[in-house]
C-alpha cells in the first residue's frame, strides 16, 4: 500500500517491523562491531580506513551514500565544527555538520575526548535510519514521511534560533523534499537565492498550515497534518507524471503509425 493507507499500515506494524529489522544479521553485526571498535579509533584517518565502522558512522546521519568519498569525509571530520569557516559548516547539507560535531574528538585540533553517549546515540540513529532506508526501497514517500517525523522535532534542540532552523530545513535534502512536495513548490524553487527560498518557504507554510512557528509545526498533530498533505501531493505528482508519460508514449506511437 502507498499513500495515507500505506502510512497507517506502517504505523500499526512499525514496532514489530523495527524489532525484526534490528535483529537481522547485518544490523546486529554492524552495531556490535561499532560498539567494540569505535573507542579504539583516534583519528579521522583511522575511521575512514575502516569501511565497516564508517558505514555505521555515516549511516547514523543518513549519509551512507557518501561512503566512497573517503578523502572528503576525512576533511570534514578533521576540520571540525568550531570554526565557522570549516568545511562542515560551509556545506549546504547540514547533515555533514551534525556528523562532524558527533565525531568532534577526531578533529585535527580536538581537545575533547569521545562523548560518553556517542556509541548509544550512533547505534540508535543507525538502526532508525537504516530501517527508513529499507522502507524507502519499497516506497520512497514512506521513508521521507518517517524522516519528517524524526527530524523536525530535533531542530528545536539542534539550533538556537527559528531562522537557523528554517535554513536547516533547506539544507536537509529529505526534509526539504517533504516541504517542497507538500506545498506544491515548483522545481524552479531550488534555483532562486537562498534568502528568497527562506522567505517563500515560510510564507507558503504559513498559508497552508496556519503558522510559521517551527515549535508549533513540530507538535505531533501538525507533523501528522504535514505528513498527510505530503503523501497526498506525492501521489498527485506521481499520477500526473504517469499521465504525462502515457501521453508522450501515445503521441510517439501515433507518429509511428502515421
Amino acid at each position: 500500500m502507498s499513500g495515507i493507507a500505506g502510512w497507517a499500515f506502517l504505523n500499526r506494524t512499525r514496532e514489530r517491523q523495527e524489532e525484526t529489522f534490528n535483529a537481522s544479521p547485518r544490523i546486529a553485526s554492524d552495531t556490535q562491531y561499532f560498539r567494540e571498535k569505535i573507542g579504539k579509533i583516534t583519528s579521522a584517518e583511522d575511521l575512514v580506513k575502516d569501511r565497516r565502522l564508517l558505514r555505521v558512522a555515516l549511516g547514523a546521519f543518513g549519509l551512507q551514500d557518501e561512503i566512497d568519498k573517503r578523502a572528503f569525509i576525512r576533511q570534514i571530520i578533521e576540520g571540525g565544527t568550531e570554526d565557522d569557516r570549516s568545511l562542515a559548516n560551509r556545506l549546504a547539507d547540514k547533515r555533514f555538520g551534525a556528523f562532524a560535531k558527533a565525531f568532534g574528538h577526531l578533529a585535527k585540533d580536538a581537545t575533547t575526548a569521545i562523548a560518553p553517549d556517542l556509541i548509544n546515540t550512533v547505534v540508535s540513529q543507525y538502526r532508525g535510519i537504516q530501517f527508513e532506508v529499507a522502507v524507502g526501497e519499497q516506497d520512497e514517500t514512506m521513508r521521507l514521511a518517517m524522516t519528517l517525523e524524526r527530524e523536525l522535532p530535533k531542530l528545536q534542540d539542534d539550533y538556537s534560533s527559528d531562522r537557523a532552523r528554517w535554513f536547516a530545513i533547506l539544507g536537509n535534502p529529505p526534509l526539504r523534499k517533504v516541504f517542497e512536495t507538500a506545498l506544491g513548490l515548483p522545481k524552479e524553487f531550488g534555483g532562486i537565492d537562498v534568502n528568497q527560498q527562506f522567505t517563500r518557504l515560510q510564507d507558503a507554510v504559513n498559508r497552508r498550515f496556519g503558522t510559521r512557528d517551527l515549535a508549533e509545526l513540530s507538535e505531533p498533530g501538525k507533523i501528522e497534518e504535514i505528513t498527510r498533505r505530503f503523501l497526498v501531493m506525492a501521489q498527485i505528482r506521481e499520477t500526473q507524471a504517469s499521465i504525462s508519460s502515457g501521453s508522450i508514449a501515445l503521441t510517439l506511437l501515433r507518429g509511428g503509425i502515421n
